[in-house]
């Protein structure tokens, strides 16, 4: 347990810097592209005196070393600035609109995770025949087709065809939100005892949560397939066999668990990813979400918030990789005693 901690902390130590080089590399890109975010913020007709107002609140008008240097002593005081498209704190926003993403994204990595442990072992395990060969259909639309063309499939067919799911926002119409407490609507409903609203929830995340998943489902089930298939023609395998090692134990020991460790690694970052990669999905089921919210400052060039949700996504990619070091550690202690 002791190694184990040792190697986690070890592995949050190589985040920092690097967090450190993404908010620097960030916060310069966001001041130097083209554009005034003062002159935005204000409108074009806006009088010249409120834009130097608005640009000197955002400290544009301070050295670009400097400026970041107060935007760091705010961040360490839980202030990420002043939003120009929001009209409030940047602080604010995150923590209204991440929590309506992060459950988005936790539905879809589950439907990734099981989707694509359930086709990847059924190709695996019948490897160039009939299942094997439908999986591989299904794999390749799943990943040539973007999660916003399956958004729209699903609201085609859900909608007009199938009326099963809805298709719009978090909840129905008539429906009371619940009070707000952790800003997880799922947790919040379960506290004030709202478990018709918890349904509801659920079910309107259902068909955005599996668009987004699909691509990434696909991609994860070949990599498992083609693990368990070279695993399987190992000579090892071949050798307990030979000693009668119980089938089951063979499958899941020295096929299935090895194979995962590829598989683990790139289902870490997609699941990671799907924050950056949901705004187009959060959009067309008009989701109240981060990632929405993500691309509507980067249109509006309201720099604070451009800072905010490329770090916040940062953060995320930080937290994946760590669990996916751990998870990879434990499927092959090898790598957990080379990295020490």
């Amino acid at each position: 347990m002791r190694a184990i901690w040792k190697y986690i902390w070890k592995r949050v130590l190589y985040v920092i810097p690097t967090l450190v080089g993404l908010s620097i590399l960030i916060f310069i890109l966001s001041r130097v592209l083209p554009g005034d975010p003062a002159l935005m913020a204000a409108g074009p007709n806006a009088p010249k005196w409120v834009v130097e107002q608005i640009r000197h609140q955002l400290r544009l008008d301070k050295p670009l070393w400097e400026q970041y240097y107060y935007w760091l002593v705010d961040l360490f005081h839980g202030d990420l600035g002043y939003s120009t498209y929001t009209k409030r704190s940047v602080t604010a926003d995150v923590i209204e609109y991440l929590p309506a993403s992060l459950q988005l994204i936790f539905m879809a990595a589950l439907f990734e995770i099981g989707g694509a442990l359930a086709l990847g072992i059924i190709a695996g395990r019948y490897a160039y025949r009939l299942p094997d060969n439908i999986v591989r259909v299904i794999a390749y639309i799943g990943i040539s087709v973007p999660s916003f063309v399956w958004g729209l499939l699903f609201q085609l067919v859900f909608a007009s065809l199938i009326p099963l799911f809805p298709t719009h926002g978090m909840y129905s119409y008539g429906t009371v939100p619940p009070p707000r407490v952790t800003g997880f609507s799922l947790i919040d409903a379960l506290i004030a005892g709202q478990f018709d609203t918890f349904v509801d929830i659920l079910w309107h995340m259902v068909l955005p949560a599996f668009a987004l998943s699909l691509g990434a489902m696909a991609q994860d089930a070949r990599i498992i397939r083609a693990g368990m298939v070279e695993n399987t023609e190992k000579e090892h395998v071949s050798l307990v066999r030979a000693y009668g090692i119980p089938e089951r134990v063979i499958f899941s020991k020295y096929i299935l668990k090895p194979s995962l460790v590829p598989a683990v690694t790139v289902m870490g970052m997609d699941i990671a990813s799907l924050l950056g990669n949901a705004f187009m999905v959060e959009l067309i089921f008009q989701w109240p979400g981060f990632s929405r919210y993500g691309i509507n400052v980067m249109l509006n060039k309201d720099i604070n918030g451009i800072v905010a949700v490329v770090l916040v996504i940062g953060i995320l990619f930080a937290i994946a990789n760590i669990i996916v070091d751990v998870v990879v550690a434990y499927l092959d202690p090898r790598i957990g005693r080379r990295s020490q």
